[in-house]
């Protein structure tokens, strides 16, 4: 008598396969290193401004009801964005919508900033893909998950 799992594929090549093959899987693995690698970076480069100078994009109403100037400000965005990177690696159906709060966030302050209303509309659509990616995570956030399926 023979056994279908001493016949089957190894786990290994199975695992692989389905990677492959499979859209959901590859969406979810887009969008996880997207929204780990993005907040990364970005948020490195609020410390530098290499990209871009982040400071302008701060909403000057935003600014005033605090004791520190937009650049100092940008700092400790840098480092929210960093962790929210970070933990969208670690736990990304909690992460994705960490992001996608952080982004709401961006969204309102770009708002009230005359003249970002394009950038803002570009934040929404990374919100909704934030979102999709933590609903992905509840098929496909655990090792023994992507193995299962």
């Amino acid at each position: 008598m023979t056994s279908t799992l001493a016949t089957g594929p190894s786990p290994t090549r199975s695992s692989t396969r389905v990677v492959r093959n499979d859209p959901a899987l590859q969406a979810f693995w887009l969008l996880r290193v997207g929204f780990t690698v993005a907040p990364i970076l970005f948020g490195l480069d609020k410390f530098f401004h290499v990209l871009v100078n982040w400071d302008r994009y701060f909403a000057p109403f935003i600014v005033r009801q605090t004791p520190w100037t937009a650049h100092e400000l940008m700092y400790a965005v840098g480092v929210i964005e960093i962790v929210a990177g970070l933990v969208v690696a670690l736990r990304p159906r909690f992460g994705g919508y960490l992001v996608a709060a952080w982004l709401a966030g961006i969204i309102v302050n770009l708002v009230i900033v005359p003249g970002f209303y394009d950038v803002a509309l570009r934040d929404f659509g990374l919100l909704i893909a934030a979102i999709a990616l933590a609903r992905l995570a509840t098929a496909f956030g655990s090792p023994a998950r992507a193995v299962r399926s």
